[in-house]
């Protein structure tokens, strides 16, 4: 029996959307790449805890523990935590944030109530209070196709500041997702291709190997049901 996500998204500069998700039994599942850093709460067997999980470059093979309830913070591209570079959480060197007691955990010495679906809000905003949380205006520029008057060779040190990843890479995995739920929602292949900027079948296929772990054929074959980590649509 496969998992699925609740996710909301919110009206906050910091925060792109909130997720929750349980587990019954032990599942098999790809984690696809991803070009967001969350964070995430676990509560499993009795005893709670934060993780600040950073982006992945590539889809790699999981497996879901049984009886686990989870909660996740994604931020929005170009917020970053200055005491915690994201570069130094890629590709699984998450951090688990060391607990206060059973209801806290420790952050910028002081002990935090465990957030949770219905407050990330609150909690979110004092973060920004205690200067934990900042926002790069040249990466939302950026992104958003905005003026932003500075040169390649920033630009690259702000982006790898702010996302922990190069504007290629950040793009290429938000394209690949993009692709992933077009053909999800029975889009032809040949479709997705133009749809989602790909230069043929084959160009698509290798991104989606790399970056989703499957391939077009196998997303679109009738009754498919590998299990993929959060997805969610991307503004490519």
């Amino acid at each position: 029996m496969g998992f699925s996500f609740e996710q909301t998204l919110l009206d906050n500069p910091f925060v792109e959307r909130v997720w929750r998700t349980q587990t019954e039994t032990a599942e098999p599942f790809t984690s696809l790449a991803a070009a967001r850093w969350e964070l995430v709460v676990t509560r499993y067997k009795g005893k709670t805890t934060l993780t600040v999980r950073g982006p992945e470059t590539k889809a790699t093979l999981a497996c879901s523990p049984t009886d686990t309830e989870f909660f996740g913070i994604v931020f929005k591209p170009g917020i970053y935590m200055p005491h915690l570079p994201v570069a130094t959480i890629l590709n699984k060197n998450d951090i688990t944030l060391p607990a206060a007691s059973s209801r806290s955990f420790w952050l910028d010495s002081a002990a935090w109530q465990y957030p949770d679906y219905d407050n990330a809000d609150v909690f979110i905003d004092r973060m920004v209070r205690r200067n934990l949380l900042v926002r790069d205006r040249v990466v939302e520029s950026v992104l958003q196709n905005l003026p932003h008057g500075k040169s390649i060779r920033t630009l690259r040190r702000h982006f790898l500041q702010a996302t922990g990843l190069t504007f290629n890479t950040f793009k290429q995995i938000e394209r690949a997702r993009h692709a992933l739920l077009l053909l999800q929602e029975r889009v032809s292949i040949l479709d997705t291709v133009e749809q989602a900027g790909y230069f043929d079948q084959a160009h698509l296929t290798r991104a989606l190997k790399h970056f989703t772990g499957q391939t077009p054929a196998s997303i679109v074959k009738p009754n498919s049901s590998t299990q993929v980590s959060l997805l969610y649509k991307t503004e490519t």
